[in-house]
């Protein structure tokens, strides 16, 4: 069995921890996080038996940094790419973070690994670099109409990504997950949010008419969709090319909200109406036939199912979110976009 030493940027966020849970489970791959550990990346994040496992690695620093870069990726064969700034009201709050997080870190990166030995690079980009569907589902061809700042500097590094398979023949992929949930995601995120303030009797602030749907991504899919990537034959065949992960059906922000409510047993009286997010993208819905013809991957859960498990994680482990509800810059986050202290 061969070995396999992978770098993971941004791996103490929610999905890096758990694509960095599935690589270590498979007991034949190094991994080294590379982490600034700045809001939300949190150690915590990664369940302490992983820490302790002996391929495991952690090194706290920038995605960008050149000093960094030189000495771990002399010692990795792949890398996965996945530090950025996700948050897209957010980035409607502080624009300079997200283009200096999510596209000058990835251009320092990709330039570093060009002077590297890596064979094989995974980019993590997203659906959000589509803007709304103009058609139905979302193949990889679909235009590149980024509605957010942060959906603006997630397209930047896509196409940055591109050009330096083109220019340097960086043997990169470019992978766009739709929107990805689960357990241990930030609490600023839609699911998170909407069950942990229904578990305190909070309101939940739907945006506009709540007609907005999305393509849910349950994150165990996300990560094996990653692997996949990493740990394909066919490389070859990938490199350069922009691959969909998602399930194919969209649900609405209502449906969501109120799926949760009876989950948890809540009234319906906890749904309130906030103003639409500027820019808000209307619906993403996607055509993943690429990731099953090149990767072999389908998703394995329905959402019903993954909403309902990660709605009962969040229930079941108070202790993870609470923490993060109580961290000043969750509180200055929702008295900017919301008016009040939550």
């Amino acid at each position: 069995m061969k070995r396999r030493s992978i770098l993971v940027t941004g791996g103490a966020g929610f999905v890096g921890s758990h694509l960095v849970e599935r690589l270590i489970s498979r007991q034949d791959t190094k991994v080294t996080i590379l982490d600034k550990l700045v809001y939300p990346g949190r150690l915590d994040t990664l369940p302490s038996s992983l820490r302790k496992d002996p391929n495991f690695r952690f090194v706290r620093g920038d995605a960008g940094s050149k000093r960094i870069l030189d000495k771990l990726l002399s010692e990795v064969d792949s890398v996965a790419h996945l530090a950025a700034e996700t948050h897209i009201d957010r980035s409607i709050l502080t624009i300079d973070t997200f283009i200096r997080n999510d596209f000058v870190t990835s251009a320092h990166l990709f330039e570093s690994l060009v002077q590297s030995k890596v064979k094989r690079i995974v980019h993590i980009s997203t659906s959000e670099v589509y803007g709304s569907a103009q058609q139905e589902p979302m193949t990889e061809e679909h235009p590149l109409a980024p509605q957010s700042p942060y959906a603006a500097s997630k397209a930047g590094a896509d196409r940055l990504a591109y050009s330096f398979y083109k220019t340097y023949k960086l043997p990169i992929v470019i992978l766009r997950p739709f929107n990805m949930y689960g357990p241990r995601q930030h609490v600023e995120k839609l699911i998170p949010f909407f069950t942990t303030n229904a578990l305190l009797d909070l309101p939940l602030y739907v945006y506009g008419a709540g007609t907005a749907e999305r393509d849910w991504l349950w994150v165990g899919d996300g990560a094996r969709a990653i692997q996949a990537v990493l740990f394909a034959d066919n490389l070859e065949a990938l490199i350069g090319q922009e691959i969909n992960a998602g399930t194919g059906r969209s649900y609405s922000t209502n449906w969501v909200a109120e799926h949760i409510l009876k989950r948890l047993g809540k009234p319906k009286s906890l749904l309130k109406t906030h103003t639409d997010r500027p820019g808000h993208v209307t619906k993403l819905v996607s055509n993943a036939r690429k990731a099953k013809r090149l990767l072999g991957w389908e998703p394995s859960i329905s959402f019903e199912e993954g909403l309902d498990k990660t709605v009962d994680w969040y229930r079941d482990n108070p202790g993870f979110w609470k923490k993060r509800r109580d961290d000043e810059r969750f509180k200055e986050y929702t008295r900017a976009w919301y008016g009040k202290k939550l």
